[in-house]
């Protein structure tokens, strides 16, 4: 063999090892990162953030009283929406105004992720990543 040939074979396995090296280190980083984004049930319970009952009425002048439970990514995170609370009510004023009954009944997903998305533009520290309604009343 001349020497060309043993030089090319020599820089080939060199670029194939490493390449397969290269490909291991990035499946295994991708996959730390997705096990460590799913929150744990005790991360949940950690970083959740239970609302006061808030009463308001709907378009068809129907009351409801209704009570939330905010999941959070972090302690901070927690903290600012305790402090957002304000912005919160006014969110859930602003969105059950515009819900009759029947809306209110089958829609209670579509509130929680509304209220997910607008508080999370509103958040500086960490995000919302799950809202629950834990109580509802409808008068």
């Amino acid at each position: 063999m001349n020497k060309l040939a043993k030089t090319m074979i020599a820089t080939l396995s060199i670029l194939l090892i490493a390449g397969v090296a290269a490909l291991i280190v990035v499946l295994n980083v991708k996959d730390d990162e997705n096990n460590s984004s799913a929150q744990t049930l005790d991360d949940m319970v950690e970083y959740s953030y239970q609302t006061s009952e808030i009463t308001t009425d709907l378009e068809d002048g129907s009351f409801v009283r209704i009570q939330f439970q905010i999941i959070t990514d972090s302690k901070k995170a927690k903290e600012e929406v305790g402090k957002r609370e304000f912005q919160l009510k006014n969110i859930l004023i602003k969105e059950l105004a515009k819900m009759e009954e029947e809306d209110f009944k089958s829609g209670l997903g579509s509130l929680e992720d509304v209220i997910k998305l607008k508080l999370n533009e509103k958040m500086s520290e960490g995000k919302i990543t799950d809202v629950y309604t834990i109580s509802k009343i409808l008068q």
